[in-house]
């Protein structure tokens, strides 16, 4: 049986196996979800899973000849003893240093392919990512889920149920609330209003579920427009 350090240092060894398969210079895996959530259902602990550092924050990059995690300042004691003899070194998040995708940038020869989860990836940073990347002719990889060809028993999404928050621990009906953001919706001179934001989706349905340990919240987008709101949610939980 391999112990723990042993065990990570497998992962990143077949991380960089996988990147020369696929012809990919660089794996980018953060701590996010298709929500933007900080506390993630174990199907997105990918981060966690790789690398064996359990913070809430943090970015692993593997390439074929190093392996770094950026975190910020709360995990700067932890991160340093969970990764200790991973092979994966520790990288401050703080101004002054290099970020994980300024060092790509600055590392990486021209023509290099860099993938990371187009699922898990805001709209903010992939325009970050494409920019830091353009000047160095480095190819930004989004349709490659690299993850699960690392992960071979990664964790299924749940379907657990969701249910109704009770009557007497809410005091704006639904309706109420879904008129206040279509009056926003509106003043915006906006036709359509998508919401992926899991806490955001459980306070306006009044729905709770438990897809996210300590978290009553449940996996699912909305979509809202002036007559309509549709809750996009796996069949199973309903």
């Amino acid at each position: 049986m391999l112990n723990s350090s042993n065990r990570y240092q497998e992962r990143i060894r077949l991380a960089r196996q996988i990147l020369a398969d696929e012809g990919v210079d660089a794996l980018i895996i953060p701590s996010a979800d298709p929500h933007m959530s900080e506390y993630l259902p174990k199907y997105w602990q990918g981060r966690a899973w790789v690398s064996g550092f359990t913070g809430s924050v943090g970015t692993l990059v593997v390439t074929q000849t190093f392996a770094g995690l950026w975190t910020d300042s709360r995990y700067w004691v932890q991160a340093p003893i969970q990764l200790a003899g991973t092979g994966i070194e520790f990288q401050k998040m703080q101004i002054g240093q290099p970020t994980f995708t300024q060092y790509l940038a600055d590392t990486l020869p021209a023509g290099s392919k860099v993938a990371i989860d187009g699922n898990v990836l805001s709209v903010n940073e992939h325009d970050n990512l494409k920019t830091a990347f353009l000047d160095k002719d480095i190819q930004l990889v989004t349709d490659l889920d690299l993850l699960s060809k690392i992960w071979t028993d990664r964790p299924q999404l749940p379907d657990v149920a969701i249910y109704e928050h009770p009557a007497e621990f809410v005091d704006t009906t639904v309706a109420e609330k879904l008129a206040q953001v279509r009056a926003q919706i509106q003043q915006k001179q906006a036709d359509v209003h998508l919401i992926s934001s899991l806490d955001d989706i459980a306070w306006l349905l009044n729905l709770r579920g438990s897809d996210v340990e300590f978290n009553p919240v449940f996996l699912s987008h909305l979509l809202l427009d002036d007559t309509k709101a549709t809750l996009f949610v796996d069949i199973n939980k309903l």
